[in-house]
C-alpha cells in the first residue's frame, strides 16, 4: 500500500506504476504521499497531469512536514498499466488544498510555512461540499452530513448521519461472536464536547473529518467528471477497544419513504429484497451485507455501496443502520470459547449513492429479486478493485519498454464482468499448459435507471461478445466452453467464435491464446 510509503523524489526520477484490476476503462483518482509539496507528473504520453496537494496530519490540527499527499486522476484502459512519471521541480503548478479547522477554543497559532490554515469556533451555519453532480450540507457542529441537492433535477434530499450504540441484555445468555442480543433500541451516540472537524477544500477532492473519541468519520467528494464524483466516498475508522458490551453503528435517515423494505445483496452475486417486522426481535432484522444495501421510493433509489461485509437493517422508515464494530466480553455458547476482544483499529470505507428512478414496476414488490442499475454496479466494482499504484525507478528499465500496457481492445460489455483469467497447471512436472481458464459473470441490472450523462465509458450487448476483438496484442487460437471447476467438457464443446451468455450467469472457457 503506497499511502503508508513516503516516496523520496530528491534521489531520482521516479515512475508510477498505475495498474487497472478491472476490466473497464476508467478514470480514478490516485493518491500517494512524496516528501516535498513540489512536484510535477507527467502521464503516460509525457503531459503535465493536474495534481492535488494535501496535507499529511499527526493527529487532527497538527500538519506533518515530513510527508504531502499528492493526488491526481489517472486514466486507464481496461488491465492495463500506466506509467506516470513524479519529478521534483521548484516550479510546480500543483494546486495546495486549504483548511478550516474547527476547534473548541480556537488558539491563533503561526501559519503553516505551506498550507493556508483557518482556525475557527464551532457555528451553526452548515457546512458546504460541491461537485457537478451534488451540493452537500453538514452540521457546523457535529460535522456530520444533513442534507443533499443533486442538480440534475435540483431535489433536496434530508440525509442525516448519526452514530448509535448497542449494548447487551442483561439476561444470562448475552451478546457474541455468533449472537446478537441487544438490551433494546440503540442509543445515540452523544458527545458533551463538539467535536474537532477539519474541513478540506481542493481541486480534485473536498472533504469533512470529523475527531469522535470512537471513530474518525470522514465524508469526501470527488470533483472530477464521470463515476468517480456521483458519489459520496464515506469512511469511519473505529476503535471501541476500551469499551465494555457494546456495539457501534452509523445509522442514515433520510426522507426516502422505503415503507419497511430494503434490499441487501447475497455473497455479492444477487440483490434479495427484505421486510422489517415489528413482531420480530430486533436482532431478526439484521441482514448480511457483502457490497451493497438500498432502500427506494417511488423516485429515490439510495444505495451504500461497501469494500467490507458488514450487518446491516432498515429499523424505520428511510433508514440505513450499519454496525460497524462489536467489542463483547463473554462467550455465547456457539462453540469459540471466548469472546470478541481482538479489536484493531480498522477503517471501514463506502460509496453513498443516490439516483433518481424513472417509473415502477406494479409487480416489483412480489418479485424474489431486485437489480441495481448500471452505475451502480461500476461504482461497486470500482470500490472492490481499485487501482494499485506501484513504483518503479529510473534505471529499473521499465519506462523504456512502455508507456502504457493494454491487453483488451476496449472495455467488456458495462453488465459482463471478467471474474478471472489464469493459466491452467499442466499435467507434466506442474509446468503451466498452453491453455488459460477465462471465467465471466453477466451483472444483471435494472433498465428503469437512465444510463445517459452518467460518464459509463462502456455499452451493453445483450450479452454477446466477439472472441477475435477481445485482445490486442494477441491472436486467439480457440475457446471452449468448460465447466465452472474446468474439470469437465459439456458433450458438445467445441471451439467458439462468439460468446453469449444470459443475464445472472456465469460461464467459464478454456481459451488458447498466440
Amino acid at each position: 500500500n503506497l499511502c503508508a510509503v513516503t516516496l523520496n523524489l530528491k534521489e531520482e526520477a521516479l515512475y508510477l506504476l498505475i495498474y487497472n484490476p478491472t476490466e473497464q476503462e476508467r478514470f480514478s483518482v490516485v493518491s500517494v504521499n512524496v516528501n516535498s509539496p513540489r512536484v510535477k507528473l507527467l502521464s503516460p504520453l509525457g503531459k503535465p497531469v493536474t495534481v492535488q496537494i494535501s496535507a499529511v496530519w499527526d493527529g487532527a490540527t497538527t500538519v506533518s512536514h515530513e510527508a504531502y499527499q499528492i493526488s491526481f486522476v489517472a486514466h486507464l484502459p481496461p488491465l492495463a498499466i500506466g506509467v506516470y512519471q513524479l519529478l521534483e521541480d521548484e516550479s510546480s503548478e500543483a494546486v495546495l488544498a486549504d483548511y478550516n479547522i474547527y476547534v473548541r477554543n480556537s488558539r491563533q497559532e503561526k501559519p503553516d510555512k505551506v498550507f493556508k490554515i483557518k482556525e475557527m469556533q464551532h457555528s451553526v451555519d452548515n457546512i458546504i461540499l460541491e461537485n457537478a453532480y451534488m451540493k452537500l450540507w453538514f452540521s457546523g457542529m457535529s460535522g456530520l452530513l444533513e442534507k443533499i441537492n443533486t442538480k440534475k433535477d435540483g431535489r433536496n434530499h434530508q440525509m442525516k448521519v448519526e452514530f448509535a450504540w448497542y449494548g447487551t441484555t442483561s439476561n444470562r445468555d448475552k451478546s457474541g461472536a455468533y449472537l446478537f442480543l441487544p438490551d433494546g433500541d440503540a442509543k445515540p451516540y452523544i458527545f458533551t464536547d463538539p467535536p474537532t472537524i477539519r474541513v478540506a477544500h481542493g481541486k480534485i477532492f473536498s472533504e469533512v473529518v470529523c475527531f469522535f473519541h470512537h471513530v474518525t468519520h470522514t465524508m469526501r467528494l470527488y470533483k472530477v467528471q464521470g463515476l468517480e464524483g456521483q458519489s459520496l466516498e464515506v469512511s469511519n475508522i473505529v476503535d471501541i477497544r476500551g469499551e465494555y458490551n457494546r456495539e457501534l453503528a452509523m445509522r442514515i435517515s433520510s426522507d426516502i419513504n422505503s415503507q419497511n423494505r430494503f434490499y441487501t445483496d447475497l455473497n455479492g452475486y444477487q440483490i434479495q429484497p427484505r421486510l422489517t417486522l415489528s413482531k420480530l426481535p430486533l436482532q431478526a432484522n439484521i441482514y448480511p451485507m457483502t457490497t451493497m444495501t438500498y432502500i427506494q421510493d417511488v423516485g429515490v433509489r439510495l444505495t451504500l455501496h461497501s469494500a467490507q461485509s458488514l450487518g446491516v437493517a432498515s429499523l424505520k422508515n428511510g433508514q440505513v443502520e450499519v454496525i460497524m464494530d462489536r467489542r463483547l466480553m463473554q462467550d455465547d455458547n456457539r462453540g469459540l470459547g471466548q469472546g470478541v476482544q481482538d479489536n484493531k483499529i480498522t477503517a471501514n470505507v463506502f460509496r453513498l449513492l443516490l439516483e433518481r428512478r424513472q417509473g415502477t414496476d406494479v409487480n416489483e414488490e412480489k418479485a424474489p429479486v431486485s437489480f441495481p442499475s448500471l452505475l451502480s454496479h461500476m461504482t461497486s466494482l470500482f470500490l472492490n478493485h481499485p487501482v494499485i499504484p506501484m513504483t518503479a525507478n529510473a534505471d529499473s528499465g521499465i519506462p523504456e519498454l512502455l508507456n502504457i500496457f493494454s491487453p483488451l481492445m476496449s472495455s467488456m460489455p458495462c453488465d459482463m464482468h471478467l471474474v478471472n483469467l489464469r493459466t491452467i497447471q499442466g499435467k507434466v512436472d506442474n509446468k503451466p499448459s498452453d491453455e488459460a481458464a477465462l471465467i465471466l459473470h453477466r451483472k444483471g441490472f435494472d433498465c428503469r435507471f437512465s444510463n445517459r450523462d452518467m460518464g459509463l465509458l462502456c455499452s451493453t450487448t445483450q450479452g454477446k461478445i466477439k472472441v477475435h476483438k477481445l485482445f490486442s496484442k494477441f491472436r486467439v487460437e480457440s475457446l471452449i466452453p468448460s465447466s465452472l471447476s474446468l474439470m469437465h467438457s459439456p458433450p458438445d464443446a467445441r471451439n467458439i467464435s462468439e460468446i453469449n451468455m444470459s443475464s445472472m450467469e456465469i460461464n467459464t472457457f478454456r481459451i488458447r491464446l498466440r
